[in-house]
């Protein structure tokens, strides 16, 4: 029984990988809308879609006492706040990166965050590492750094995506909340001011006049986009080791990178390929030092 737990999880958790590296199609199909506007939409169809989805659950009354517990607790709505803030930024710059032809750069910001992770634990959460651990930051930052002395330009996209996703798992770890409600009232936060953006620019792409163009059925399913490999996500971690789950999200990442090479034909030069691999190696220290001391995944 065990074993067959283990494989739903794992179906679960390579679906939303899978389904998160091929977003970029989808982002690249609405790219005539500006990145802020496509921001606007993802965030409101969200979180009306995590609505439905708790309404068609019957978990209305559990998410509302969960609200109410938020409010009256100081440091979670912080958290909730925060999370919600830093998700926003992630989201605009990984939808900007996308259409504007930075798809590799996306890919190694992904690359990067866990190790970005490990470096917030050693920072704010006084954690100590172990060796391999300490020495596989020191590999991703040369590798960085390389690759800002090769082009002389900081890779800003990359550390913006690896910094703003890597702060969203901290600041998860403040709120411990269902995800399915976490996305909700994440989302929720910042509806009011993505619907405010939307009446305030000068031209906006959603059509009222025909609401079953094209255009708006993909802003629509900017929301089904995003909850769904979230709740996959979700129910597979909860089902898989934390080992795992450290293999399994580099899914995404090395989907991205194909697609932004071979689809999208971006520039891939020697100085990405050494860069590439020195974050490389040092992913493979990160996950040889969980493998090392497996535990099991818990969801926040």
């Amino acid at each position: 029984m065990e074993n067959k737990t283990e494989r739903v999880g794992i179906m679960y958790a390579a679906a939303a990988y899978i389904i998160w590296g091929f977003l970029p199609i989808y982002w690249k199909v609405v790219d005539h809308v500006p990145a802020g506007e496509i921001l606007a939409h993802r965030i409101i169809w969200s979180f009306l879609f995590m609505i439905i989805i708790i309404l068609f659950l019957k978990k209305w009354p559990a998410f509302i006492q969960e609200c109410k517990t938020i409010l009256l607790d100081r440091k979670k709505l912080l958290g909730i706040t925060m999370a919600s803030v830093v998700i926003s930024l992630n989201w605009l710059t990984y939808i900007w990166a996308v259409n504007s032809d930075h798809v590799i750069q996306a890919s190694l910001g992904y690359y990067i965050n866990p190790l970005v992770s490990i470096l917030l634990a050693i920072i704010v959460l006084k954690e100590k590492l172990s060796k391999q651990q300490t020495f596989s930051v020191i590999l991703a930052g040369i590798g960085v750094l390389y690759l800002t002395i090769s082009y002389g330009v900081f890779p800003w996209v990359s550390l913006t995506l690896a910094v703003s996703f890597a702060l969203y798992g901290l600041f998860k770890k403040t709120v411990d909340i269902p995800p399915m409600f976490g996305l909700a009232i994440e989302t929720m936060i910042v509806t009011p001011l993505a619907i405010i953006y939307l009446l305030i620019i000068p031209v906006n792409a959603f059509s009222t006049s025909d609401v079953t163009s094209s255009t708006n059925l993909l802003l629509f399913g900017a929301g089904v986009a995003t909850a769904v490999p979230l709740l996959l996500f979700s129910s597979g971690a909860k089902r898989i080791p934390l080992a795992m789950v450290g293999f399994l999200q580099y899914f995404a990442p090395t989907i991205m990178l194909l697609l932004g090479i071979f689809v999208y034909h971006e520039t891939f030069s020697q100085a990405h390929l050494i860069s590439f691999g020195f974050i490389w190696v040092a992913l493979l220290i990160y996950l040889g030092s969980i493998y090392r001391h497996p535990i099991r995944k818990q969801t926040n």
